[in-house]
């Protein structure tokens, strides 16, 4: 069946197998694994991580995906297919313990970010996505790939794998390179939620100074937000790039 990628869903399919033992070396599947994939397109890695994990549940927004993918999977009884939106689904309810997928372009930052909190199962991740994503999720301080997700994702994780990916091994080839970035768990600070907003905020307008940011957010009057760089020894012209993570989840505290 020919199936044609929609690119208003950021679709690229996997056409080239070969880097499918790179995913799994990443992953470091094992046969006890309970893998979560989100964006399972025509069912590629699919079928390889069912071949050598317990179970995989497959999340997919494209219903006119259901037909190609039932008919490869159909030997796979270890795969339960999901269609719906993955920001919206109650993922947390499958209990997955590892997030191993070829991300949509357009929802890989915003999956990502949500997951690391809203599946508090999960022990590793594994995914595929625009380079240019990859390098945001490790990134440094004051450097111009760093932003909220670089904070979120350091606060509660440390980076295990990295492998660069062609555009060649995706149809249609898509205009960027991709890379594989593997992470796994090792923490997440008290109220999250909190220091998330606060991060976001803080990089919504990344030019401007904290205390502005944070005004124009709406989380705290410019005041307010000077006093709780203050708290930090930070003077308040202080832009958001400049704080480490950990700095993120003290500004969240003094401004409670």
């Amino acid at each position: 069946m020919s199936v044609r990628p929609k690119k208003k869903l950021g679709q690229h399919f996997l056409a080239d197998e070969n880097i499918l033992g790179v995913i799994g070396r990443l992953a470091e599947l094992d046969p006890a694994d309970r893998v979560l994939e989100i964006g399972p397109g025509l069912g590629v890695l699919t079928a390889y991580l069912a071949d050598r994990v317990a179970h995989v549940d497959a999340i997919e927004l494209d219903r006119s995906l259901e037909a190609p993918l039932r008919e490869r999977l159909a030997p796979s009884t270890n795969v339960d297919l999901h269609f719906g939106d993955a920001l919206t689904l109650d993922l947390a309810a499958l209990a997955p313990a590892k997030l191993v997928s070829n991300l949509p372009y357009n929802v890989a930052t915003p999956v990502i970010a949500e997951s690391l909190d809203g599946l508090p199962t999960v022990e590793l991740w594994c995914v595929m996505v625009q380079r240019e994503v990859a390098d945001r999720l490790f990134a440094s301080p004051s450097t111009k790939a760093y932003g909220a997700v670089s904070v979120l994702v350091q606060l509660t994780a440390e980076r295990t794998g990295f492998h660069p990916v062609s555009r060649e091994v995706f149809r249609p080839r898509p205009n960027v390179d991709s890379a594989l970035v593997a992470f796994r768990r090792i923490d997440l600070p008290e109220r999250f939620r909190d220091v998330k907003r606060v991060a976001e905020a803080a990089f919504a307008h990344r030019r401007k100074t904290l205390p502005n940011s944070l005004q124009l957010a709406g989380l705290a009057t410019r005041s307010r937000g000077e006093e709780a760089l203050a708290a930090l020894g930070r003077p308040p012209s202080t832009r958001a790039e400049e704080l480490e993570p950990a700095e993120f989840v003290a500004l969240a505290e003094a401004l409670r």
